[in-house]
């Protein structure tokens, strides 16, 4: 047995997934609704507390074992994207919050009794060009008054916490484009309907993102993370986080479609014989078993890295990048096997199809991956 199996983890993931059955799951999809019990159901147990500290009432996990919890959810035919930010997005307040921040913060976050899974930095004309975002924040005496627009934020109708990436020194008057940015701590509860109109943003998947228009919202200065200006600095920071966790994901995917597709191409019978004995089928279940295991791989290593403190960016986006990768195979792969059962919504298959499409495209997409690889590992000149 590898080290990185840990059974005793995933039998406790598993205790509280296999609540929710496929049924659970039709009918969330369907009603294009927020998987309420199943989120509150893991925030009970304490898996998505894993990553803060136990001294804030967390579990203290490592990354490396944040991913099992990321992975089994997955695997067990669940969508860790309706959670996920759970995980993660509390890592800006452990790095580079005060200490007055993680008191309040965490100990709720971990208890379940507030949320925090929602981070505003995309803008509808900027996208990935961070740095160019058009949102403001203007300091006023004890108050930053920030007015912009965002796109694609996440499970903001189920936080009450958001992070907000806005613009405190135009960047004009900056020496380096990354500078000049700074990242707040936004009530929501306080704020939408007031400051801040959100429009949500019907998609493929059944994914809680929304547009939202900020309007004169008043910030304390004791909301903002860290130095002012240095925010970009604290997001990219838990960037890598995020990478490998959604790898994590894609990997129990993976999981799901060739286990889905074995099972199918053993019981199904065509021309008095299992489908499975012919190597057209055979094969690509297969190889797209061997691309999971690959992946999975990257992804010990770049858990490993990280929670050892060491540089791991290339290892997360490629981890990320193979997974991604690796898990639309299988998808593919096992619409194809199951042929016209497989967009029949009772198996599954075509709810878990569209789920794992969506990490071609985010948190950060394909293209992005291979820019970063090509120049920072590679050394070839910038492309963009």
């Amino acid at each position: 047995m590898q080290s990185y199996e840990f059974p005793e983890l995933r039998e406790g993931v598993r205790q509280v997934v296999s609540q929710f059955d496929s049924r659970y799951w039709q009918e969330v999809d369907e009603a294009r609704a927020f998987p309420e019990k199943f989120v509150t159901a893991l925030t009970e147990a304490g898996w998505l507390s894993g990553l803060i500290p136990e001294e804030y009432g967390g579990s203290g996990l490592s990354l490396t074992e944040a991913s099992v919890v990321m992975e089994e959810i997955n695997r067990a035919g669940g969508n860790s994207g309706a959670c996920h930010g759970q995980m993660y997005v509390m890592g800006c307040v452990v790095r580079h919050g005060s200490q007055k921040q993680k008191d309040d913060l965490l100990p709720r976050i971990a208890s379940g009794q507030i949320r925090m899974q929602s981070m505003a930095v995309t803008e509808p004309t900027t996208g990935s060009d961070t740095t160019k975002l058009k949102t403001t924040a203007v300091r006023k005496g004890d108050r930053y008054v920030v007015n912009g627009q965002k796109v694609w934020t996440s499970r903001l109708q189920h936080s009450d916490y958001m992070l907000l990436l806005a613009r405190t020194t135009p960047l004009a008057e900056v020496q380096k484009k990354s500078e000049g940015l700074s990242v707040f701590l936004v009530d929501l509860r306080e704020a939408v309907g007031k400051s801040i109109t959100v429009r949500p943003i019907r998609n493929m998947v059944n994914h809680e993102t929304n547009e939202i228009f900020i309007d004169n919202l008043e910030i304390p200065v004791e909301n903002r993370i860290g130095d002012e200006g240095k925010g970009l600095k604290y997001i990219l920071d838990g960037l890598n986080a995020e990478r490998i966790l959604i790898a994590a994901e894609c990997i129990g995917d993976g999981h799901w479609f060739v286990d889905r597709a074995k099972t199918y191409a053993q019981e199904r019978v065509v021309f008095d014989r299992p489908i499975g004995r012919n190597q057209g089928v055979q094969f690509p279940i297969a190889r797209a078993h061997v691309n999971v295991e690959a992946a999975s791989l990257m992804r010990w290593r770049a858990c490993e890295l990280f929670d050892a403190g060491l540089p791991c960016g290339s290892e997360a986006n490629m981890s990320k990048l193979l997974a991604a990768d690796a898990s639309w195979e299988a998808a593919n792969v096992c619409l194809q096997t199951h042929g016209g059962f497989g967009f029949a919504a009772e198996y599954d298959i075509e709810r878990k199809f569209r789920e794992t499409r969506l990490y071609q495209v985010a948190p950060i997409s394909t293209n992005m991956i291979l820019s970063y690889i090509g120049e920072h590992v590679l050394g070839m000149p910038r492309s963009y």
